[in-house]
């Protein structure tokens, strides 16, 4: 899934609306997962000035940045955060896991070629999912569509649960960046 329906879905389902500072937590849980890639493509990019091919192409898919990715997007890691966090009953720690969590089940069946080892320790194994959130040739035509319509209902939710403008703004450059990407996606993948 994009970034900005991770942060809306999570936000909407794991934050708790009379826990305050809940939204902004499970806004981190839901970033953590993918956070890793904006920073090494970030760096790589437009520090390194290393061509987006060879980014995409070839650093992604590199031992080094597959291990990075294992860590911040295992089951494991965020089942045992979340363990802990239920265990020291510190709810907004629970709703940051919960966030993680969220984020890499949704991510699961949406990677064909370029998911990640959510099994970390264990195994390394990456699930090759028939389906695509921005792949046309794996249907992203049809998941990209029903992606933003879930972010737009879970934007709604959270309009309604926050009623302060400059929550409401971020929600709405939330969906407003959900709509830019799955735009890009459809028009170019």
């Amino acid at each position: 899934m994009n970034t900005p329906a991770h942060l809306l879905i999570g936000m909407a389902v794991c934050a708790k609306p009379g826990l305050d500072r809940s939204g902004r937590w499970a806004a981190a849980g839901s970033l953590l997962p993918d956070l890793s890639l904006y920073v090494l493509g970030g760096v790589s990019l437009f520090l390194l000035q290393i061509p987006p091919e060879r980014v995409f192409g070839e650093l992604y898919f590199s031992p080094a940045w597959q291990t990075v990715f294992a860590i911040d997007n295992s089951v494991f890691v965020w089942g045992a955060l979340m363990a802990f966090a239920l265990w020291r009953k510190s709810g907004l720690w629970v709703v940051f896991a919960a966030a993680g969590l969220l984020h890499i089940v949704t991510d699961f069946p949406l990677h064909h070629d370029d998911g990640r080892p959510h099994f970390w320790p264990v195994s390394g194994w990456i699930f090759e999912s028939p389906l695509s959130y921005w792949d046309s040739n794996q249907y992203a035509g049809i998941i990209a569509p029903l992606e933003a319509l879930a972010a737009t209902a879970a934007a709604i939710v959270l309009a309604r649960r926050y009623t302060g403008w400059p929550t409401r703004i971020a929600i709405a450059v939330l969906v407003a960046m959900e709509f830019w990407v799955v735009r890009q996606w459809v028009l170019f993948f």
